[in-house]
């Protein structure tokens, strides 16, 4: 899009908003640092943009680049007076509005797999696995995302011609490792692995696991292992787990909040269902207002607490069955 384009763009959202007072052109332009820390060419580690990288992208360096806004930094104002604040990407909002600290490690089950932490020192993973993100507090926000997530529930769902709730029961009523039914779930591909042309694959099929619940514990427990794989990719970046955070979607199967401990090994808190995005929003809101060395204080309500005993077989037996898959995927 021309310059002339994106001018008129951001003039029009202006307007729509109630329209600015201060700010007015491209050089106008505002991020914030999660936002900046996705693009690959700011470091969340330095705070400044990589030249050098542009320069290798496009062979010059001399284009014009967002100024990027500290945690509480004021991006412009409305015509009523009222400030406007940073901004953040979902995964550091969601942070923010969970109120996560260092050791505290989120696991969100949307479509897609989320599994991220708040760092108070920055990442740098040469094998990409964990993105070196930027969080709202001016720390950091280490993050690994896979793309198949609750859209296997959905699937297994599908495939047994049951609901979601029919789901959860169908695969709590099979035993811890589903008898050694085993469900790969690159469904879709998968990212992390970076394996696009993956598929998904069941192993350990046998008569007396032709079962719907047996499928169902199958679908939950790969699901949750593949996520578990990106957790122990935080940790061998020197992430500290005290706590694992369970939310989004698919934390409404009560299948998943049982079984996750089993998987991760680690007890599971799981706040009340919620917009967490929106919460974060509204903190940092909050927090542009008050001012502060801190966001303000925030809760999230009661919080559930799903212990159980490790089942170490199920981890086992899904890295055996996940690496057929990635040898065939090549």
């Amino acid at each position: 899009m021309p310059p002339a384009a994106w001018e008129a763009a951001l003039s029009d959202a202006v307007a729509q908003a109630g329209g600015l007072d201060d700010v007015a052109g491209l050089d106008a332009l505002r991020t914030d640092r999660s936002e900046a820390s996705g693009t690959g060419y700011w470091s969340a580690a330095t705070g400044e943009y990589r030249l050098d990288l542009l320069r290798l992208a496009f062979g010059r360096d001399d284009v014009l680049l967002p100024q990027v806004l500290g945690p509480t930094c004021q991006a412009g104002h409305l015509r009523t007076g009222a400030p406007l604040g940073p901004g953040a990407g979902d995964c550091a909002a969601a942070a923010l509005g969970v109120g996560a600290e260092p050791g505290d490690v989120i696991v969100s089950i949307g479509t897609s797999g989320v599994v991220s932490t708040v760092s108070n020192v920055p990442t740098a993973d040469p094998s990409g696995i964990v993105a070196g993100f930027a969080d709202t507090t001016g720390r950091f926000l280490p993050l690994v995302c896979t793309l198949n997530a609750a859209r296997v529930l959905d699937a297994a769902a599908t495939m047994l011609r049951v609901d979601h709730a029919e789901l959860s029961a169908l695969a709590l009523s099979a035993p811890p490792g589903a008898d050694g039914l085993t469900l790969v779930p690159y469904l879709e591909g998968e990212r992390t692995p970076n394996r696009p042309h993956a598929t998904g694959a069941v192993h350990g099929l046998a008569l007396r696991t032709s079962t719907p619940a047996h499928l169902a514990r199958a679908a939950v427990e790969g699901m949750l292992c593949a996520l578990a794989d990106g957790l122990d990719a935080m940790i061998a970046q020197g992430t500290t787990v005290n706590r694992v955070i369970l939310v989004g979607g698919g934390a409404r199967s009560e299948a998943v909040r049982r079984i996750a401990p089993t998987v991760f090994g680690r007890p599971v808190l799981v706040p009340p269902l919620g917009e967490y995005v929106a919460d974060g929003a509204a903190r940092q809101a909050a927090w542009v207002l008050s001012g502060g060395q801190r966001p303000p204080s925030w809760t999230v309500g009661q919080v559930e607490m799903h212990e159980a005993d490790a089942v170490p077989a199920i981890r086992e037996r899904y890295a055996v069955a996940r690496a057929n898959v990635l040898d065939r995927a090549g």
